[in-house]
């Protein structure tokens, strides 16, 4: 028997390494067809959660996102929408009775409702310009809607156009644009729609965005469980110039029939960015999130909490976090309001923390991987929420084990290892820690050329997940070793860590990035000959300074970088970030603009250079790319320019991807050969 047993074991031993044997590296039609997993809504009864899934098509050029719910006991998934369009953002009635979500389905994005029991989708909204996000009265009654709306003020083209209209612009103050849209002449306003007649009805018929469009958080809309009042995030600024420069947003509220004026009741006092309110199951408390320093994006969120009596908000708010050196990302409120789960960056990974109410002890409740979109069961212990990692892409996870299997299938095909984690002393002393990945096929006998990758943000950082775009997988799967530095500047480590890069973005991040590459370079199947990088947005940035720093690299890919800090200040938006980020304006502080500029060291460049950017990058406007590459031209340096007249600071689209995967690996591919 026993020598049956171990024959069975040594079987089974060979049939996982056949297996294994048998994996193959990631494809870009794999990446492609790999499902995307997002946003769980656990039903009022705790039994079922809704979510979607994103499957993208070239033959489309697209996404097209489904809702589906699945059993938290039974793990029974099944699809919940279909037809035309895509379906998004699925919220339970109170209920339980039905699903709301936004769709495409008559081309602008309304709110829908599908019963549970069956039946055909009602269209329920009709507003001119669709719906961003929306939420449930607490009655069941209706929704309140975030909308944009036209402001007449400022519609001076439509006047001039009368009959013929073009696609000209006339703007009279800053903050036009942000991101990849233009926002002449709109506002973004917050609308109650009916249920039963869609009848919708503005709420804030002020002359700003109400809820803030920047600086705020993942839904900066919240109401009462009575009802009776409404939690917004808005701009203190008014004019244009004031909140391309600031960063003050504040926690207003209003009546439940909405104001005149949407600043009736401020709760929030901080000069920085007060934002993400949500109100606690029994009415008790409010919660939002806070930054303390004003004009800084990517200060410290501590989580505040304000008391509520007799159906009103108002006292001191306390913060929650107090002592804590980490930021809190996003947060849910439990059933009995004795606890928020808070999702929290820690060093390359995004952990789930449990905060009791109001002696505020915290326990880490679920820890490894990027954990987000957090949802608590009745009992309050039991969690559903998004798990993902370099090796796994994002399911539904319940109580700590995958409920979802929409990924499986094609991952269960692919040579894929996980991310380790190495650390050095780095700049000023510090500890510093970064990611390395060996490629499909591993060998340890083996040299391997490396690709090394540089994060944006500047305050961000390369964590232990699967990857949306800048996919650590996908760089090794031509036979790569990939490593990531997470640099002073990187969150996840400490507010003192990530302040650390803010006028500094030439010195201090360097020598990390220098060390940690020697570092790597000495590991004994890594070729130390055989050295590219990469980067976008401040990643793009760093590339462009790598070249003018050293002649260690064969090959650079910069995306959407900055390339002269003083020509991106006057073609971005949001102008705070420069103005933190190097102490001031070009017109008052030009002397360190000028130090920390790339543009002042091409006549040291001489890597050969691959720049990619998107038409519609209003952060890091195109001109940023072109110049660069004028610049390695007129230096002789080999040179190629990949250009998207219809992306922005991200590459989207299916087929731009495509492109985008194969041209940067060939270009790396073909100097590291």
């Amino acid at each position: 028997m026993n020598r049956m047993l171990t024959s069975l074991a040594i079987g089974l031993i060979a049939l996982t390494a056949n297996v294994v044997a048998q994996r193959r590296a990631i494809t870009f039609d794999d990446f492609l067809a790999l499902p995307v997993v997002a946003d769980p809504q656990l039903s009022p009864d705790g039994r079922t959660v809704a979510y979607t899934v994103t499957t993208y098509a070239l033959e489309a050029n697209r996404g097209t996102s489904r809702v589906w719910v699945t059993d938290r006991l039974t793990g029974e998934a099944r699809p919940f929408t279909g037809g035309p369009g895509s379906d998004r953002s699925p919220r339970w009635s109170p209920d339980g009775r039905a699903l709301a979500f936004i769709a495409s389905r008559q081309g602008s994005p309304q709110i829908w409702v599908l019963s549970v029991a069956g039946g055909e989708a009602r269209q329920i909204s009709h507003l001119p310009d669709g719906v961003g996000e929306f939420l449930w009265l607490p009655d069941g009654s209706g929704f309140l809607a975030v909308s944009d709306v036209k402001w007449p003020a400022d519609q001076e083209i439509d006047r001039r156009n009368g009959d013929y209209p073009t696609e000209a612009r006339i703007w009279t103050d800053l903050f036009y644009r942000h991101w990849d849209e233009w926002r002449a002449g709109r506002r973004q306003h917050l609308l109650r729609v009916r249920l039963d007649d869609g009848v919708a009805t503005d709420l804030t018929p002020v002359d700003r965005d109400v809820p803030t469009i920047a600086t705020g958080g993942a839904g900066d809309v919240a109401i009462a469980p009575d009802g009776g009042e409404i939690a917004v995030a808005v701009r203190a600024e008014r004019d244009g110039a004031a909140i391309a420069r600031g960063t003050n947003t504040d926690v207003y509220l209003l009546g439940s029939a909405g104001e005149s004026e949407a600043v009736s009741r401020v709760i929030s006092t901080s000069p920085g960015a007060d934002h993400t309110p949500r109100f606690s199951p029994d009415g008790k408390w409010l919660a939002y999130l806070s930054m303390e320093r004003a004009t800084f994006e990517a200060d410290r969120n501590r989580l505040m909490v304000v008391p509520r009596r007799d159906g009103r908000t108002g006292g001191p708010a306390v913060e929650a976090t107090a002592g804590w050196d980490l930021s809190v990302g996003s947060f849910a409120w439990c059933p009995d309001a004795k606890c928020v789960y808070a999702v929290v960056e820690e060093r390359g990974r995004d952990n789930i923390y449990r905060i009791d109410i109001p002696s505020f002890r915290r326990v880490r409740a679920v820890a490894g991987g990027v954990n987000t979109g957090v949802q608590v069961a009745k009992d309050g212990r039991t969690l559903v929420y998004l798990h993902q990692s370099n090796t796994q892409p994002a399911e539904i996870w319940n109580a700590g084990k995958a409920l979802t299997h929409h990924t499986d299938s094609i991952v269960a095909t692919l040579d894929l290892h996980p991310l380790e984690e190495f650390g050095f002393v780095g700049a000023r002393g510090d500890s510093v820690f970064g990611w390395t990945l060996k490629p499909p096929g591993f060998d340890g006998a083996r040299r391997y050329p490396l690709v090394y990758l540089v994060h944006g943000g500047p305050q961000g950082a390369w964590v232990d997940n699967w990857h949306a775009r800048w996919n650590y997988q996908m760089f090794a799967s031509r036979g790569f070793v990939v490593a990531a530095v997470n640099f002073h500047g990187s969150t996840g480590y400490g507010q003192a860590f990530t302040d650390a890069i803010s006028q500094h973005w030439g010195d201090v991040p360097l020598q990390d990035l220098m060390t940690g590459l020697d570092v790597v370079a000495r590991l004994p199947y890594v070729d130390s000959t055989r050295l590219g990088a990469a980067g976008a947005s401040y990643g793009g940035y760093m590339i462009f300074w790598l070249a003018g720093q050293t002649t260690r690299f064969r090959a650079l890919v910069a995306h959407d970088g900055v390339f002269n800090p003083v020509s991106m200040y006057g073609s971005t938006e949001e102008l705070w970030f420069p103005h933190w980020e190097f102490g001031g304006s070009p017109y008052d502080n030009r002397e360190l603009f000028e130090r920390w500029s790339p543009l002042n060291h091409v006549s040291a460049w001489k890597t050969p250079m691959l720049v990619v950017h998107g038409q519609l990058d209003y952060r890091v406007d195109l001109s940023e790319g072109l110049q660069a590459f004028t610049a390695l031209r007129e230096m002789g340096v080999p040179a190629k320019f990949l250009y998207f007249p219809d992306e922005g600071h991200w590459v989207l689209r299916p087929r731009n991807r495509r492109v985008w995967w194969s041209t940067v690996l060939d270009w790396l591919e073909q100097y590291l050969r």
